[in-house]
């Protein structure tokens, strides 16, 4: 037996009480109703990530009126329905709905072409009503519509904000979807309630926290590498510094993180384990994202304005760097990863700056093939993991899983180099002028060949996280290869 047959045998055999207004079309509301985010939004999101020069015509549109915005940006995007986060306690309700034969309507003020392709996914509304070239279905206007269409209290609807007050008060009932309990009592006044559909999971600051991927600002203790290695642990304001300069790139590293998962939404969601990030799962919304990036920026430049002058310009650099590798490098081959062990090497830099002290080149030559070698661990990964999946291809890179073997050699090479040249260095007059005892670094190069050596080993296991530097926080090798090189360092001095 099937899944609509059964259901249908079961609501036949329980027989309850069916209210008047159950038998009226049901009205359903789309964003933040039906799916857990504003399809306008996503819609404005997808074109920028496609043509990110159209960003420049979106203010220019807003003079068409809404209607007439939301109908520019409907003709230059394909929404993609399947990966929208729909709210699935509404649509097990709808569904049940429809085996009782109910007359459901999408109502929405969502451009008509967003809603049919929807209602064309979900195949459960018999009728669609939304906005055009130049009426715009919201508020009064979409209770006027219905008013109109199927009369006073003559339809029940569905709904998740204040300004769905102005239906309810004309609907015979309501479902109240992902409202607050002062919007649910507000509706309560003024019309029946037919069912409330409470949020699945509500924005709380864990989810926000999460969405920031504090997790992520281990990466920005590169930051410390210059204070460590000039041995100036024990200075106050070189310490006091660092700190200010740590915290100022991760505040900015966060604004990155949010504005990355609004670019990249739709690859997220059909992604394993990136589907489940705040934004991608709908349980934060787009317009908190919008709202939090500026804010996390503001933190970020007051803590680099406690650092230096120069340090703000890095700061900036870094800004501007990452902003470009989200919308123009990151589908570009190679170049991708280049960018991503330069935006590493930069940290290294801004702590260098932060506490004026010179950068050794020998660091920042050891930094950009480290980096490099672990950033192509991350795409060797993405791609294994396209291989256990049957698929062929990369969502938003540009690579092919043929490109494994390349990958692997350029990876595994760089990562040597690296080892190369903390050899080299070991035997240069500046290291003997840091170090009493620098053959022991020796022991460091050793390490870190072995450690380089493990990580590629795994990734050929397929045993690898997508991203190398989150695995070392938890892998017990990376732990003990730390300790040794901390050890070999002390005894170097």
């Amino acid at each position: 037996m099937n899944y609509y047959n059964e259901s249908k045998q079961n609501m036949t055999q329980s027989n309850p009480k069916i209210p008047d207004y159950a038998s009226l079309p049901l009205c359903v509301d789309l964003d933040g109703t039906l799916i857990q985010t504003d399809s306008l939004w996503e819609s404005c999101l997808r074109l920028i990530s496609q043509q990110p020069f159209m960003l420049v015509l979106l203010p220019l549109w807003l003079v068409l009126g809404k209607a007439g915005f939301k109908q520019k940006v409907s003709q230059h995007i394909e929404l993609a329905p399947a990966s929208l986060p729909f709210n699935t306690s509404l649509l097990k309700y709808l569904t049940q709905q429809r085996l009782h034969n109910r007359h459901l309507v999408l109502v929405t003020a969502a451009n008509k072409k967003i809603a049919e392709a929807i209602a064309l996914h979900l195949n459960i509304f018999d009728e669609i009503l939304a906005s055009d070239e130049t009426h715009n279905l919201s508020g009064k206007n979409k209770a006027r519509v219905l008013v109109d269409k199927f009369g006073k209290k003559g339809f029940v609807y569905a709904g998740n904000e204040n300004v769905d007050l102005n239906v309810w008060q004309h609907a015979a009932a309501a479902i109240v979807v992902n409202a607050s309990e002062i919007l649910t009592n507000k509706a309560k006044k003024i019309t029946t309630i037919e069912k409330i559909l409470p949020a699945e999971q509500k924005t709380s600051l864990k989810i926000i926290l999460k969405a920031m991927r504090i997790h992520q600002w281990v990466k920005n203790t590169l930051i410390f590498t210059a204070l460590i290695l000039s041995h100036n642990w024990f200075n106050s304001s070189a310490l006091q510094s660092i700190i200010f300069a740590f915290f100022s790139f991760s505040f900015a590293a966060s604004s990155i993180y949010l504005f990355n998962d609004l670019i990249d939404l739709e690859a997220d969601r059909k992604h394993q384990t990136k589907k489940n990030r705040p934004l991608a799962a709908g349980t934060l919304s787009i317009q908190w994202a919008v709202i939090l990036i500026p804010i996390l920026l503001v933190f970020s430049f007051l803590f680099a304005k406690q650092v230096n002058t120069d340090f703000i310009f890095i700061l900036v650099v870094y800004l501007i760097l990452t902003t470009v590798y989200s919308l123009f490098l990151k589908p570009i081959a190679l170049l991708d990863v280049i960018t991503l062990t330069s935006l590493y090497t930069i940290r290294i830099i801004a702590g260098a700056i932060a506490i004026n002290v010179p950068l050794s080149y020998w660091l920042l030559a050891f930094s950009m093939f480290i980096f490099l070698s672990l950033a192509l661990i991350k795409r060797f990964s993405e791609l294994k993991n396209l291989v256990r999946q049957g698929e062929t291809t990369s969502i938003s890179r540009g690579y092919h899983v043929d490109d494994l073997p390349a990958i692997s050699l350029f990876g595994i090479c760089s990562g040597y180099i690296s080892v190369l040249v903390m050899v080299l260095y070991t035997h240069d007059l500046q290291a003997d002028t840091l170090y009493n005892q620098p053959n022991w670094l020796w022991f460091v190069a050793i390490t870190v060949l072995y450690w380089i050596s493990h990580m590629w080993l795994l990734a050929f296991r397929g045993q690898m996280n997508e991203d190398p530097v989150l695995f070392a926080i938890h892998d017990r090798n990376s732990y003990i290869v730390t300790f040794i090189i901390a050890c070999s360092l002390y005894l170097a001095l």
